[in-house]
């Protein structure tokens, strides 16, 4: 593992590392106990995409395990200007040990590992947003113990989450159900993987028939970064692909609800179901921490 760029990049078993490492460094984090795995160590984090959690999360890991993080805008860089992302890679590359970025088009993380000598890590694009699931896959084996067998479901725009949380349940032995609008459909290159766990993967535009003894319920906002002048389309075309009470009885007694967050509560989730799951919803946006911490050590350390 040199850089994580996509889920689909990883082996079933170097995600469940990840967890696991995870699993050790939030042990040892509640515990006070010292863990500066990345002592010296240098994290550049380009962003062109506004966040909460994604800055929060990686400055305050790095300062765990002992290093340092650089927050850069594209203000902040050239590459605002023209310079092109090929010399961007290889002028940090000289100066830092790994880059995070949260940006638009997959291909600019590809392109920026291509020509970086450190490991670069997607922090979020429109296609991926492996971190969050690495996060949500945590979480669901603290709540459930397991991840093998159950039943993931996520429903509302096939986008980086939908697209990534097909993968991520998928290659760790769950049973994954989808629902979205016949418009939103999640990327063909994630439904090509899919089509080869045959009927461990299930893809509905009715939510009723998705979540059916769901175990994991997940959802997310309908319209993300980017897409603010098709807010009023994408709620018409959403109306309906809701978590709510009605929801909630279909699936299994026990499931648990995630959310990415933010939330529009009263859009993709009911205040209700909302307030009744933030126990998991909010270990899910701390889990952030952890496993990035674990991504930063596996490629960095």
């Amino acid at each position: 593992m040199k850089h994580l760029l996509k889920l689909l990049d990883l082996s079933s078993e170097e995600i469940i590392n990840l967890l696991d490492l995870a699993d050790q460094l939030k042990y040892d984090l509640k515990h006070g106990i010292p863990h500066p795995k990345l002592k010296g160590k240098t994290l550049g984090m380009i962003f062109q995409k506004s966040s909460t959690r994604t800055r929060v999360s990686f400055e305050v890991g790095m300062y765990q395990l002992g290093g340092q993080a650089l927050f850069l805008s594209t203000n902040d860089l050239q590459l605002g200007r023209g310079e092109s992302i090929e010399d961007t890679a290889r002028v940090l590359s000289r100066y830092l040990d790994g880059i995070m970025i949260r940006t638009f088009e997959q291909s600019l993380v590809e392109t920026l590992a291509m020509y970086s000598s450190i490991p670069v890590i997607n922090g979020l694009t429109d296609f991926s947003h492996p971190c969050q699931v690495l996060a949500d896959l945590m979480t669901i084996r603290e709540f459930k113990g397991k991840l093998e067998g159950l039943k993931l479901c996520f429903i509302g725009d096939g986008n980086n989450m939908m697209n990534s949380l097909i993968v991520g349940g998928l290659k760790t032995g769950m049973q994954v159900s989808v629902a979205c609008p016949e418009r939103y459909m999640p990327d063909p290159l994630v439904l090509e993987f899919a089509a080869e766990y045959g009927d461990k993967f299930s893809l509905y535009h009715s939510p009723e028939q998705a979540a059916a003894d769901a175990d994991v319920l997940v959802t997310d906002v309908w319209a993300s970064m980017g897409q603010e002048n098709e807010i009023e389309e994408r709620k018409k075309a959403f109306a309906g692909y809701q978590i709510n009470s009605e929801i909630m009885k279909i699936a299994h007694p026990n499931a648990i609800v995630l959310h990415c967050l933010p939330a529009h509560k009263g859009e993709e989730i009911t205040h209700e179901v909302f307030e009744e799951h933030a126990a998991e919803i909010f270990e899910e946006a701390e889990n952030r921490l952890h496993v990035q911490k674990a991504v930063m050590v596996t490629l960095m350390a």
